[in-house]
């Protein structure tokens, strides 16, 4: 038994790698214990994951397991070791989610196919109430059908956004070159932004609300490789999409322009798309590579994902 107990690791990872875990795990799934995001079994062990970012691995080999995130723990140990000091500037009032306020948010970083998706939404204080009322919450916890009427209504009622989509192909590409998803992601939210501010011009909001995926002193790190800097005003918050109308409405509108893309790719290849990264999507890796030709992942998925290299070894 004492060997049991000392045969696990716990690490906090980013919100982006604990959704990559939850689709890898997908098939292995079972009950989770009360306040775990989810619970997987593998031949190494379990793997235990909560809300907080907190992930637990136990049983036989739990290094092994563990190892599949290395690379991911690696940047999100960084960032938990950012100058904290500074991290109560950038955490918002609670004020700031009742009055007229900015919001962002991104889908498809989990997804192995598909885009990165980012989109900003700006709520008046007046509006509010009636987003609730229709609907608008995290966009994961609505239905990939209910998602193009809520977005509908979003846009029927003028509400200002600005989206942007980081195709496939130039995804890699700065992979490629060095970047990290949290890097592209950072740029991703700056753009969207920076283009949603000139768009409302003079209107007064109280702040703007990032669904923090990584520490905010990381995040300006990213922004001054690229010459650019932090808009005043700018707060953190994991879950942000809980507390944020204007999170909430850019996780809807991010997830249509997601699954708008995905569509087009899916038409593109003549092949319905899977989302996630489980192992029904290696398996259709593995259809894709002999039917198409290993070439055209590069049009349609994040190619440095673990699943290229598990589908190739299913041929």
């Amino acid at each position: 038994m004492e060997e049991l107990l000392l045969s696990q690791i716990s690490e906090k990872f980013t919100t982006s790698t604990l959704q990559k875990m939850s689709a890898f795990y997908d098939n292995k799934k079972v009950s989770p214990p009360p306040g775990a995001l989810f619970r997987a079994k593998t031949n190494n062990g379990t793997i235990t994951a909560y809300h907080s970012g907190k992930v637990l691995f136990q049983g036989k080999s739990p290094i092994k397991e563990f190892e599949r995130w290395a690379s991911e723990q690696k940047e999100n140990h960084e960032q938990q070791l950012s100058n904290r000091t500074h991290h109560s500037k950038y955490t918002p009032s609670h004020k700031i989610f009742t009055m007229s306020h900015i919001g962002s948010d991104e889908s498809g970083t989990g997804d192995y196919f598909g885009p990165v998706t980012v989109c900003a939404v700006y709520v008046k204080k007046e509006y509010i109430e009636i987003l609730k009322q229709i609907g608008i919450q995290d966009s994961k916890k609505i239905t990939d059908k209910q998602i193009p009427l809520l977005a509908k209504q979003l846009i029927e009622m003028n509400i200002p956004y600005s989206s942007m989509v980081l195709d496939n192909p130039t995804y890699n590409k700065l992979q490629k070159q060095g970047w990290t998803q949290g890097k592209m992601k950072t740029m991703l939210h700056y753009h969207v932004i920076d283009k949603l501010l000139k768009k409302i011009r003079d209107e007064y909001f109280e702040g703007i609300v990032i669904d923090q995926f990584c520490q905010p002193t990381v995040f300006k790190k990213h922004l001054a490789t690229e010459n650019h800097s932090l808009h005043d005003k700018t707060y953190f918050i994991t879950k942000a999409e809980s507390y944020s109308i204007a999170v909430a409405a850019a996780s809807v509108i991010a997830r249509l322009r997601f699954l708008q893309e995905m569509e087009r790719l899916s038409n593109l290849i003549d092949t319905p798309l899977l989302k996630g990264a489980s192992k029904a999507v290696d398996e259709q890796i593995g259809h894709i590579i002999q039917s198409k030709g290993e070439e055209v992942l590069h049009e349609i998925a994040k190619v440095h994902f673990a699943n290229t290299k598990k589908a190739k070894q299913l041929l």
